[in-house]
């Protein structure tokens, strides 16, 4: 069978399984299976897909994913997450479009840890847009920060996305993780300066309203008890990665016993929320490893098959330079996002954009890795489709329009654009941090 036939074989039946409404993951088992007795040879190729199926699910490099998503349901479940937005809201006093900076720090802070933007969309705009709708503030200051903070929420460690992400492209989790960290303070930056220019050019955007004055001394105990623990067991897990004391899997652990410990500190554990915890943890790590499983063969059906070498073959026949490649998977990643969501996206691109990338154009695999996460959190936010958007929709203060959402979508998706262009031009922005030390 010529390459380009078992490519549109194995793509077409997952879409149209999709189609007829299998969810993503059996979409995925079912064409493997398909296509481990068309390519592999009968029952022998479905005993080898389920062996290297099983064998990808038991990757130590995956122990992480469910670690950092319970780290982060124990985060919002016991109150710990709310102790600090409050904190974060009342210490910044009467700074204009405060509660729009609170936004961007707690929905990154939740996105991060658990994985989900969608979530974390869902979450923020109930808590967030109608108490900020009611102090008059205008929907770029309201709606805006919530869809931007999934940007940040790829990028800034630790994220179960780029887990699974270095996990699917076979690159060094605890890397990929590190090398998010400067470019997600450069987007944290231009999200800052973003609102800041906003709120001077129209004082209307964020009205202001009293405030009770906060004394210093009252301030320095909010610090040191709601915001600085918090806060501070994020950074042991991104010092343990950065510093080589403890490898992903080990610095995720430190990071749930640190949780659980001021929980335990704050009074704030009780059953009933360590039952939410594990529970919302074991969903979103069952369909992240469902989706694996159904990923484990696709890219070797592929290279069996012949696809993945005959693509990468008539691609890069084309002579084309590698920005111009590049600005084309970037492309193809923005029009997915408006149809699937980011797990789907990684599994049904990584095995095709990846090989490409790094073994035909030469681009650095962390750094490429970098590239892609900001490319799937942009294209949830791109109009008219991007499924953040509708998510917005749905939680948003009745009256709200999809006019509305998009024009408060575009400047905080302009900022991660924007980072790309730096990545691009520049690509130890994102290479600095990890490579440090290397010899």
């Amino acid at each position: 069978m010529e390459w380009y036939w078992a490519f549109a074989l194995m793509i077409g039946m997952i879409l149209a399984l999709m189609a007829f409404g299998f969810p993503v993951a059996l979409a995925f088992i079912t064409a493997n299976l398909i296509g481990a007795v068309i390519f592999m040879g009968g029952s022998g190729g479905i005993l080898t897909f389920l062996g290297n199926a099983f064998e990808s699910m038991t990757s130590f490099a995956l122990a992480p994913v469910p670690l950092f998503l319970l780290m982060g349901e124990l985060f919002f479940h016991t109150g710990l997450a709310n102790r600090m937005f409050d904190a974060v809201d009342r210490l910044l006093g009467r700074v204009p479009g405060r509660l729009s900076y609170v936004t961007v720090a707690g929905g990154t802070a939740f996105a991060t840890l658990s994985g989900s933007s969608m979530g974390s969309t869902a979450l923020m705009g109930s808590l967030m847009v109608p108490e900020m709708t009611k102090r008059g503030y205008k929907k770029i200051l309201s709606i805006g920060p919530i869809l931007g903070t999934g940007g940040l929420a790829m990028i800034i460690p630790p994220s179960a996305l780029g887990v699974l992400l270095a996990t699917l492209a076979k690159i060094d989790v605890g890397k990929l993780l590190i090398a998010g960290v400067v470019p997600g303070l450069v987007l944290a930056s231009m999200y800052a300066a973003m609102i800041f220019g906003i709120t001077m050019v129209d004082k209307k955007a964020a009205p202001a309203y009293d405030m009770p004055p906060v004394a210093l001394a009252e301030k320095l105990r909010m610090f040191l008890v709601n915001i600085g623990p918090m806060a501070l067991v994020v950074v042991i897990v991104i010092a343990f990665m950065l510093l080589g004391w403890a490898t992903p899997s080990e610095a995720a652990a430190v990071g749930v016993i640190g949780v659980l410990l001021l929980a335990l500190a704050y009074r704030a554990l009780t059953w009933k929320s360590l039952v939410k915890s594990v529970t919302g943890a074991l969903r979103v790590t069952a369909m992240a490893f469902l989706i694996i499983f159904g990923s484990a063969t696709f890219s070797q059906l592929l290279s069996w098959s012949g696809a993945s070498s005959g693509l990468i073959g008539w691609v890069t026949g084309f002579d084309l330079a590698p920005l111009v490649m590049l600005l084309a998977m970037f492309g193809i990643l923005l029009v997915l996002g408006m149809f699937m969501d980011q797990l789907s996206m990684m599994l049904l691109t990584i095995p095709i954009f990846y090989p490409l990338a790094t073994l035909q154009l030469g681009f650095d695999p962390i750094w490429f890795g970098v590239v892609v996460l900001l490319a799937l959190e942009i294209s949830f936010t791109t109009p008219p489709f991007g499924l953040l958007l509708f998510v917005m929709k749905g939680v948003a203060p009745k009256g709200t329009t999809m006019a509305e959402i998009y024009v408060a979508a575009i400047p905080f998706m302009a900022c991660a654009m924007l980072l790309v262009a730096l990545l691009i031009i520049e690509p130890q922005i994102a290479l600095w941090l990890p490579n440090l030390g290397s010899p």
